[in-house]
């Protein structure tokens, strides 16, 4: 069912999934081309946690999706005020927990979460360099000093994205929540440290959207585990 949230900067769809008198998680999706790759698969890991008993909710942020926010006016502030306008939203005296992918994990900063958990989150710094290998690839390298932000230039094409240039100096200088509850998850290709890690293929990566139904359900057993854990 899709609803809508109100936050600092106006008004957002968001989409909801299983029983509202439960715990509830709030999804952040990756950044940019990464998102529309993995909606899909999202939406039915929120689908196979609403079997389990476990409300969820998928947020447009401004910019995003069906936003009426042009991509080029999204800034990492706004995306963590409304990811956190859209968990208070869907709370409800229920507790609320962030569930991220990839890029997500650096937008439930504001989030008032029960707990976090992160499938291959990762540092800011890292995916706006993949962001400038995917520009050079494409003949399109950007330039731009990520130190200056007294460069006032206008927004930069990556992948059909216009994006504007405080968003990447802010997003290559961020990072995931990495204390209180939090646990990370990610694939077995991934040398990266992990609470667990899963065989599966990075959706995120591939050129065309994607699903993978088996790692859905495997990981949404995760998650009903792990918000089992962290309420007893």
């Amino acid at each position: 069912m899709t609803e809508q949230y109100d936050w600092a900067g106006g008004r957002e769809a968001i989409a909801r999934f299983g029983p509202r008198d439960a715990p509830q998680v709030v999804l952040a999706l990756p950044l940019f081309e990464e998102a529309n790759r993995t909606r899909t698969f999202a939406t039915g890991l929120l689908r196979r946690l609403a079997e389990r008993g476990i409300g969820g909710a998928l947020p447009d942020l401004p910019g995003t999706n069906e936003s009426i926010v042009a991509t080029e006016h999204a800034m990492l502030p706004g995306w963590r005020a409304a990811l956190a306008a859209a968990a208070e939203t869907i709370g409800g005296g229920q507790p609320v927990h962030s569930m991220t992918i990839r890029g997500g994990a650096l937008l439930d900063h504001d989030v008032m979460a029960a707990s976090r958990w992160q499938l291959a989150p990762a540092k800011g710094e890292t995916l706006v360099r993949e962001l400038f290998r995917t520009a050079q690839a494409a003949g399109e390298p950007v330039e731009i000093d990520l130190n200056a932000y007294s460069d006032e230039g206008g927004p930069v094409s990556i992948a059909g994205n216009r994006i504007a240039r405080p968003l990447l100096r802010d997003l290559a200088a961020a990072d995931c929540v990495r204390e209180g509850a939090v646990r990370v998850v990610r694939l077995e290709t991934d040398p990266a440290v992990a609470d667990r890690k899963v065989a599966g293929a990075p959706l995120w990566r591939r050129s065309e959207p994607g699903d993978d139904p088996a790692l859905a359900a495997l990981l949404a057993d995760d998650i009903a585990e792990w918000i089992a854990r962290c309420a007893s």
